[in-house]
């Protein structure tokens, strides 16, 4: 116990010690971002953008679809091109040109080396230099590069119009025509672009060869190369990474962890009788699995139009469900179904760990079901409309799809999604209390269990952080916040503390050993992943001490990773210490999968591009995509469906239970997403780095590369992985449909059985 005592008080030292760094770094983003101006002049006077465009240009961008329809600063979609990258080689290419006719009256690839030479350099020059006037707030342009930015800004202003010359290209985009309604809004875009382009190539003051990005992305043109500083902390965080690996890996040879008990002669939970709020919980799971279903078919025709861009096998389905709503959807279910699954599973295990049945637990239960089916249907409904019709930058901000990778949900719909989890944190603790004051072994997990959801019900706020107008580097920097803290560290903690009190309650491993190792996991989760968060905004407008913090503490999160095999292991050992133990067999071995992919999926393909000189080339390329799939439904998405199975067990009755269609599920959709990932994504995500590295990043998201015969082969790869992935979700569905059929539930108990309650 004093040694339990000792790893909590070393877990809120470094919880303190760790937001408060995250915090003092989003003091210093503030006051170190790249400025916005309040007009763009050219150097005769004239305006090119005036005061509050760029602010509206980013709203109109985010309107449009935002993270969903290509990228800024990397992070986004990989159809459509990242826009500062695609801005940036636009404009540096129309100012060369204009050069060279102005000074040798021809076009620039008509010149000889040396006159080429010259212009290439007096380029560099031009882009680089930083005329921003602090006390202005102006930005003045030179005449020729004030006319090269006319040019581009047109460009864009018909690209998001309905210029019938630049069908084709909105076609490569999976662009509908007119997807910006109101020439205002087009205009402003483009003010937006250049501001992102600018500042992705102008030097900081006083910095030479360093821009407000740290140079990225990667474009020869105007000398966008790594800084000394990205390869320095590369080298550093691997360093670090073996050298922590290596100390973990002692540590773990000089502590010999106990031996798990002798498990039960019989099933400790086969005589509990679930309470009328734990029966409550059906429903969730078989959303749960509507929701899977909707996301594998969202997710089958997104990848599809990056062959056809709005059509489906010749289907002009683009009209009507356009690549913006159908990845909108793809993603955010994602996340949806996983932490509706994990909920779930919290609202099941509460009274069946205490024993105890809240009154109006049941009312509770319902309630949040229907609030949370409200918020899923009213969010993606209102969120396609206004994709559809785009009827203004507010509607979408407050109602309608905020163009925000994971977190698109219009701003209504995040405040009552923040109020049905702190209701949902409300009936968890109602039904733990009970277990939280009774002295037992397995209190200090009940306590991780209940800490954790605190958090997940918490640090959701952080989605209500920014505003309509609030700084795009700030807004990366609270949406990471989320997505990163949210789903990747406070869920994690959640799910592993549920998996350890699950296995206790079957006797299968000691509640205090368990009690400490889930608390010394939990350090060394946290301990890199809260700054790891960092490893996200290298490159988006935030000071340079980013990259050496994110780099280093990143690096850290793959170190427990080192230990999952030998934890997936011991779990396969765990499902064969009792003949019992096989009506557990599948969610045990989802758990292993768990395992599996966290090692390839968090691990191997996550470190692969998590160091700042891998980034620097990949960032917003498939390599991301790969790490993504692999990592959200591999880790994330086979623990929600081994929990969910888990509860299932006790919620029907067990000769309803079929291990075969559990068993064509689990294979093929490991396998299937096996496929997709090695088959398709990680070979596209090498063929990008490759282009990107050769040529920069406007090439490897062009739509000359993206539609080359090779990446689209890359794509027809992907068919014979989804085809396998989406027959495992269709054995899941058939195996829920089997237990509506045939599984009449046991009878709900007043109290809970006392194998179920016992501490």
């Amino acid at each position: 116990m004093h040694a339990t005592r000792k790893l909590w008080t070393w877990l809120a030292v470094i919880c303190v010690l760790s937001f408060a760094a995250l915090g003092w770094v989003g003091t210093e983003i503030y006051v170190s971002a790249p400025p916005i101006p309040k007009q763009v002049v050219s150097s005769k006077g004239h305006t090119l953008f005036a005061d509050g465009a760029v602010q509206r240009g980013q709203e109109a961008w985010l309107a449009a679809g935002g993270q969903q329809l290509g990228s800024v600063w990397g992070h986004g979609s990989y159809l459509a091109p990242d826009w500062s990258a695609d801005w940036l080689h636009r404009e540096a290419l129309a100012l060369r040109e204009q050069w060279a006719l102005r000074d040798h009256g021809k076009a620039y690839a008509e010149l000889d080396a040396g006159a080429q030479a010259s212009l290439d350099a007096a380029l560099k020059i031009e882009m680089r230099r930083n005329t921003y006037d602090a006390q202005s707030g102006t930005i003045t342009l030179s005449a020729e590069r004030a006319a090269a930015v006319q040019q581009v800004a047109r460009h864009y202003a018909d690209l998001f119009g309905d210029e019938a010359s630049l069908a084709a290209l909105r076609e490569q985009y999976a662009m509908l025509p007119g997807t910006l309604k109101l020439a205002e809004d087009r205009e402003a875009l483009a003010a937006f672009f250049f501001w992102s382009a600018w500042s992705a190539t102008t030097d900081r003051p006083g910095e030479a060869g360093l821009s407000y990005t740290s140079n990225w992305p990667h474009e020869p043109l105007v000398g966008n190369t790594p800084t000394a500083s990205t390869g320095i902390w590369s080298i550093a965080s691997v360093i670090l990474m073996i050298a922590a690996i290596a100390g973990m890996l002692f540590f773990h040879s000089r502590h010999k962890e106990e031996d798990d008990p002798v498990p039960p002669k019989a099933d400790p939970l086969l005589g509990l009788k679930p309470t009328p709020s734990m029966l409550a919980t059906k429903k969730y799971f078989f959303v749960v699995i509507a929701l899977i279903l909707a996301q594998v078919g969202m997710g089958i025709l997104t990848a599809h139009y990056a062959v056809e861009g709005t059509s489906l096998f010749g289907i002009p389905i683009g009209q009507i469900l356009p690549f913006t709503v159908s990845r909108t959807i793809h993603t955010q279910f994602a996340v949806l179904w996983i932490a509706t699954a994990w909920l779930a599973t919290g609202l099941y295990i509460a009274p069946a760990i205490s024993g105890h049945e809240p009154k109006y637990q049941k009312l509770g239960v319902n309630l949040l079901f229907y609030a949370l089916l409200f918020i899923v249907a009213g969010s993606t409904a209102t969120g396609w409309i206004g994709s559809l019709q785009n009827p203004g930058n507010e509607f979408a901000f407050w109602i309608g799809n905020q163009g925000l990778e994971f977190t698109s949900m219009g701003r209504v719909w995040q405040i009552l999604l923040f109020v049905g989890l702190l209701l949902w944190v409300t009936l968890l603790g109602r039904g733990l209390w009970p277990a939280l004051k009774k002295p037992s072994e397995s209190r200090g997990l009940i306590a991780m269990v209940f800490l954790s959801a605190m958090c997940i019900g918490g640090f959701y706020a952080t989605s209500l952080t920014w505003g309509r107008q609030t700084h795009y580097a700030l807004i990366e920097y609270w949406r990471w916040w989320l997505v990163h803290l949210w789903v990747e560290g406070f869920f994690e903690v959640f799910a592993t503390a549920v998996i350890a009190l699950l296995f206790t309650r079957l006797g299968l491993i000691r509640a205090a050993a368990a009690n400490s190792a889930i608390v010394l996991e939990t350090i060394v989760f946290l301990f890199g992943g809260i700054l790891g968060t960092l490893h996200h905004l290298y490159f988006t407008g935030t000071p340079t001490s980013v990259i050496a913090i994110g780099a280093m503490f990143s690096a850290l999160e793959v170190v427990p990773l080192a230990m999952i095999g030998v934890e997936a292991f011991k779990n396969y050992q765990r499902s064969q210490a009792a003949e019992w133990v096989a009506a557990y067999k599948w969610p045990i071995l989802c758990f292993i999968a768990v395992g599996f992919w966290n090692v390839v999926g968090a691990g191997l393909l996550g470190f692969s591009i998590n160091t700042p000189i891998a980034l620097y080339y990949m960032q917003g390329m498939n390599m991301t995509a790969a790490h993504g799939h692999a990592a959200l439904f591999g880790v994330y998405g086979m623990l929600g469906i081994g929990l969910m199975l888990f509860c299932l067990r006790g919620l029907f009755a067990r000769n309803a239970w079929s291990d075969t269609l559990l068993a064509w599920m689990f294979w093929s959709v490991n396998l299937g997403l096996a496929m997709m990932v090695f088959m398709s994504l990680v070979p596209a995500g090498i063929a990008q780095a490759v282009a990107s590295i050769a040529h920069g990043v406007w090439y490897a998201r062009s739509p000359e590369f993206v539609h080359s015969y090779l990446m689209e082969l890359f794509v027809w790869l992907r068919v014979p992985g989804d085809v396998v992935f989406a027959a495992g979700t269709g054995f899941l569905a058939l195996f829920a449909c089997r237990l509506l059929g045939r599984g009449a539930a046991p009878a709900p108990a007043g109290r809970l059985g006392t194998a179920a309650a016992r501490g």
